[in-house]
């Protein structure tokens, strides 16, 4: 049991050696947490369809994104914003028009598995 922090281990356990593989698999916390961060991003059902539709059809417009959303302009645009922010989209601008792209690879990775036809 020598990977069980020391405030845990006092603490009874049926499978040592399975508590150890246990927190080997989960890892570091900051680790834990940058992943808790991007499927939190995921979780939102509106930003979840406008990275689906980056996937799967390349850079977009805002313009364009909430056509194909249903949503509404600026909140297609406060979506894209946060996804920014973390990372997980870029924008190139062309002329007064900006098309957005996925650029994080693992969020990516994740759009291929729950992309309609797979």
């Amino acid at each position: 049991m020598h990977l069980v922090p020391a405030d845990r281990a006092d603490r009874r356990t049926i499978d040592g050696h399975r508590v150890c593989d246990a927190i080997a698999a989960i890892g570091e916390p900051g680790h834990v947490r940058a992943w808790s961060d991007r499927f939190s991003l995921l979780a939102d059902p509106k930003r979840l369809a406008l990275l689906l539709a980056l996937h799967r059809t390349g850079p977009l417009a805002v313009s364009d994104l909430a056509i194909a959303t249903g949503m509404n302009d600026p909140a297609v645009s406060q979506a894209l914003r946060l996804l920014r922010a973390a990372g997980v989209v870029e924008g190139e601008k062309e002329g007064r028009i900006v098309r957005y792209r996925v650029v994080d690879g693992d969020v990516a990775a994740l759009l291929k598995h729950c992309a309609a036809d797979g």
